[in-house]
């Protein structure tokens, strides 16, 4: 099944890739494009705060940058750690890049970067009835993801483990809980470092990948995007295609018919 076939939807809107990427990080503004390229990403991520930091000019030629590429732009509210300063952030990115998609981040420790779990979904039904289409950053804990959808999330992104850690899914019994429980897309959000992290989640079932640290540190983030890109492929399609269930006991794969039956068990 091609991705044509099997598009991403979100909040309505049809996406051919299941593959979202970040943008910060990159050696140079030249790898990221053509990382990019190599990604075929549905969206990419920007952070408001990140970029305009480093001041203005520099913050134009990058968002000219992201805009070139052709990419739905998904900004983000990284570096966030209140609800108002949460809700401002998507405003203004809201202004900047004309869009009302956001990626809703709320930091409530800085150490493990674990989202703010009592004012996420505050902010994340604040910002739906200002219209935002909000993607809201959350742990694995099945309680807020389900909170989050409950207030009008129409998609929850769940880290595997904590941002820029790489170690892939920490707690699969929870993230595949949450799979089984929850009936909107889940993209996993963070701390995966290899394609075959990628490619286990979505063999769960799950609905994308949002890879930034795990390409952008890559020796080679051009390569590791394509290879991330194929993973996430072969990961959807071995979902679809159903796997064989798990055995205690050797099964043999060859036909026992016409064997003698002293060699039959």
């Amino acid at each position: 099944m091609t991705p044509s076939q099997d598009p991403l939807v979100l909040y309505g809107e049809t996406f051919h890739s299941r593959l979202l990427l970040g943008t910060s990080r990159y050696p140079s503004p030249a790898v990221l494009a053509r990382s990019v390229q190599a990604a075929t990403p549905a969206m990419l991520t920007a952070s408001l705060r990140r970029q305009t930091a480093q001041g203005v000019e520099a913050s134009r030629e990058f968002f000219q940058l992201l805009r070139n590429t052709g990419v739905t732009i998904l900004p983000n509210t990284a570096g966030c750690h209140s609800l108002k300063e949460a809700i401002t952030t998507a405003e203004m990115a809201r202004e900047v890049f004309e869009t009302d998609w956001i990626k809703l981040e709320l930091i409530g420790d800085d150490y493990t970067l674990q989202p703010d779990t009592l004012q996420l979904p505050q902010a994340a039904e604040q910002l739906i009835k200002s219209g935002f289409k909000v993607l809201p950053y959350s742990t694995d804990d099945l309680v807020l993801c389900q909170k989050l959808v409950d207030v009008g999330c129409q998609a929850v992104m769940p880290w595997a483990a904590p941002i820029g850690t790489g170690k892939g899914p920490v707690n699969p019994y929870a993230m595949r809980t949450l799979r089984e429980r929850l009936n909107v897309p889940l993209i996993v959000d963070a701390g995966l470092g290899l394609p075959s992290h990628a490619c286990q989640v979505m063999e769960w079932g799950y609905d994308a990948v949002l890879l930034n640290t795990a390409v952008a540190l890559a020796r080679d983030p051009v390569a590791m995007a394509g290879a991330f890109a194929s993973a996430v492929r072969a990961g959807r399609s071995a979902h679809l295609a159903g796997a064989m269930q798990e055995q205690e006991q050797a099964q043999p794969s060859t036909p026992v018919l016409g064997t003698p039956f002293w060699h039959q068990s």
